[in-house]
């Protein structure tokens, strides 16, 4: 969408296909996401992209309004967040809440009489201070921005195709020497469903937006070993979500809350509905080969978490659930923006670790400013680069549910 956008008059000038192999989107993060949106990180460069992705979700209809077809509404719904501190985080939660004021954010402090003041049905104990959103906060349905996008960016030229990229063909394979310093990729080899045969697309620009298997998509065949160094650091992490009933719980004045055990959940529609979940440990990462659900977790490692918070949670009765991925950046937790330092026309935008749906409309605009105009213009995310990755030097984002 957005290279079609930058790239103004000359309309049919840039050829954009989209590859997926996925077209109906059963295992796609985006629409298996809890569809949220803050404004509350650690890094300077995450609060700015809420900031903007905030301002294209208001005024999404001005951005991926097609003539002719209804108007999108993506059934925001303004909750704001939560973040509730323990005493030992209190002072590094404030700092933070200070530094995203001076992006524009407003957030505001809860002292524990305060919280209880607003939300008398939370058990205040253990927190410190917490911080709550006042505004561009909230929870959204995924899928149908997605189809905006996709509509949108159809409408503009772009192409798409089903099927999936399993090698390349760069520069190096014409070339005589065994340790180049940089290469092109030429073609990008797309294994179409229910044939044998690899359809070669050549390309000036390719783009890793393949979430998280951005990581395995640099190990394909036809890629230099000695230029994918350092590998991207991006796996796929399950993570589950669940849905229960509860109707004496909140209500309808719940926002989105990310308790200091690190379990979270907000309301799911209305009638006293709420969806949740919480990420394990480093060393208790469930298995991402497929979307099973652990329900045992739910029931021995969130409902008491929950319960403990929300002691009307106690009664609460679970309704379904589902797993998703985060494309996991193992490195910081924080997406990996901009140009390959060896592979000189390839372009990333993944690893954002369970935030990138909300920052999706930042990135892309940013990505797309890089290939058509060679530089950011409106962020500069220059950080966000493989250059960290390169100096071993972690861009850490402390605000991570």
């Amino acid at each position: 969408y957005w290279l079609k956008v930058l790239e103004g008059r000359r309309r049919h000038g840039m050829r954009v296909l989209v590859v997926e192999r996925d077209p109906m989107y059963s295992r796609a993060s985006t629409v298996l996401s809890a569809g949220g949106i803050r404004q509350q990180f650690s890094l300077r460069e995450n609060i700015q992209m809420s900031r903007f992705s905030a301002s294209f979700l208001r005024n999404i209809n001005e951005y991926l309004g097609v003539p002719n077809e209804p108007p999108i509404d993506i059934q925001f719904r303004p909750g704001g967040y939560l973040f509730l501190a323990s005493p030992q985080n209190a002072a590094a939660h404030e700092a933070t809440v200070q530094l995203q004021r001076d992006e524009g954010a407003q957030v505001t402090l809860l002292s524990p009489t305060q919280l209880k003041k607003k939300f008398p049905w939370m058990n205040t104990e253990d927190v410190a201070v917490a911080s709550y959103g006042l505004e561009d906060e909230g929870w959204f349905d995924p899928w149908t921005l997605l189809n905006a996008f996709r509509r949108k960016a159809t409408s503009l030229g772009v192409q798409s195709c089903s099927g999936e990229v399993r090698a390349f063909v760069t520069s190096t394979n014409y070339m005589m020497s065994s340790a180049p310093p940089s290469a092109r990729i030429k073609y990008v080899h797309v294994h179409m469903p229910d044939s044998l045969e690899y359809q070669p697309v050549a390309c000036a620009i390719v783009v890793n937006a393949a979430g998280a298997w951005a990581g395995k998509l640099l190990e394909a065949e036809g890629l230099p070993r000695g230029l994918c160094r350092p590998p991207l650091p991006i796996q796929p992490r399950k993570r589950y979500v669940f849905t229960w009933h509860c109707p004496n719980g909140p209500g309808l004045s719940c926002p989105f809350l990310i308790d200091t055990s690190g379990a979270y959940f907000r309301p799911d529609g209305t009638a006293g509905n709420y969806l949740g979940g919480m990420s394990p440990p480093e060393e208790e990462e469930p298995d991402p080969s497929d979307l099973s659900v652990d329900h045992n977790y739910f029931q021995e490692q969130i409902w008491p978490r929950l319960a403990r918070r929300v002691p009307a949670f106690e009664s609460l009765r679970v309704r379904g659930s589902w797993a998703g991925y985060y494309d996991y950046n193992t490195f910081d937790q924080n997406g990996v923006l901009g140009p390959h330092p060896r592979l000189e026309n390839l372009f990333s935008a993944a690893g954002f670790s369970g935030h990138g749906l909300q920052h999706a409309p930042a990135a892309g605009r940013a990505l797309a400013e890089l290939v058509v105009r060679g530089r950011y213009e409106t962020l500069d995310l220059r950080r966000l680069g493989w250059d960290r990755l390169l100096d071993g030097e972690p861009l850490q984002e402390h605000g991570m549910v």
